[in-house]
């Protein structure tokens, strides 16, 4: 499948080869909503999607897989080379090396003509958390996610396609991909505590008379105090307000993109329903929608894509 994908995409030397199948392996294991979504995409867009997951999550294991007793200087000096062989590959003759996210992810924003400087904007937010732990409001929030995931919407959107001007589809993308990760942000709270950190406004969640005292209590006694449900059932209905700006983005996206961000959105926003269905109880059980209606919704999305690439030639 990988092989078929690669020459599709007009992939052909063997290292460059080797550094796409490494990235969808990272995707396949770390990502499987987002992998099983990039499956109604056409095979020659498929490698692309990958490089850029494989390029966010390899930053994203940077500043999560050390130990804490390590530090954060260590996890700094890791993200500031990794930062910098990305730009050195960029401006000069420097290569990846051994490291097939960044070979791939040059290959692939040199072929779409990917802006640097939304991969300058991610990092940028990726080493905001190495210092910053809390959100003071919604402001200093959007800041963070601008970088960490309305670029990830941004970076894909040239590689799904549209059809008219990029910079017309360009803010629902970047919508989407804070949807995405505000329902991240909500299901991951008990984890995400539990590495210090919390993404959600304070001023929000002390209107309720939440604090981190309290979420911590939470998660110490495993239930929920209806303070922070009343909290998170707000911070819910934001989420889905943006999942409402996002969804009129799709028209204006490639017919043979469509059904996949779809697929995409529709499964992603129903984490949120199962977060209701929960009655926010997120302390101890993580939400997440069931195989079965993930591949029901694969399936059905890959009939759409299918006629979708019969109809405009794609490979």
């Amino acid at each position: 499948m990988m092989r078929s994908e690669l020459d599709a995409a007009g992939v052909r030397e063997p290292a460059l080869r080797e550094a796409y199948r490494q990235c969808r392996q990272i995707n396949a294991r770390a990502g499987k909503t987002f992998f099983l979504a990039t499956r109604l995409l056409s095979p020659s867009q498929r490698p692309a999607v990958h490089a850029l997951y494989g390029f966010a999550r390899r930053a994203d294991d940077i500043l999560d897989d050390f130990d804490d007793s390590r530090g954060k200087d260590l996890r700094a000096e890791q993200l500031q080379q990794f930062s910098n062989r990305l730009f050195d590959s960029v401006n000069g003759d420097y290569r990846c090396g051994n490291d097939p996210t960044l070979t791939a992810v040059v290959d692939t924003a040199r072929k779409y003509d990917i802006g640097w400087d939304l991969f300058d904007d991610f990092l940028a937010s990726m080493r905001m958390d190495l210092s910053v732990t809390d959100y003071p409001n919604r402001a200093a929030l959007e800041r963070y996610m601008y970088g960490s995931a309305e670029v990830i919407g941004l970076q894909l959107l040239p590689v799904l396609g549209t059809v008219g001007p990029r910079e017309e589809a360009a803010p629902y993308a970047a919508a989407l991909g804070k949807a995405f990760q505000l329902t991240n942000f909500l299901r991951d709270v008990d984890e995400d505590l539990r590495r210090g950190r919390i993404y959600l406004p304070a001023d929000e969640l002390a209107a309720h008379g939440v604090d981190r005292d309290l979420l911590t209590w939470c998660q110490s006694n495993r239930r929920i105090d209806s303070r922070v449900r009343r909290a998170l059932a707000e911070q819910h209905a934001i989420a889905r307000a943006v999942y409402a700006e996002a969804q009129p983005g799709i028209p204006t996206l490639h017919p043979a993109s469509r059904p996949c961000v779809s697929v995409a959105l529709t499964l992603y926003s129903e984490i949120l329903d199962r977060i209701e269905d929960m009655d926010f109880e997120i302390f101890g059980q993580r939400a997440s929608v069931g195989q079965v209606r993930r591949l029901t919704m694969a399936a059905a999305g890959i009939a759409r894509a299918w006629q979708a690439r019969l109809r405009h030639g794609i490979r």
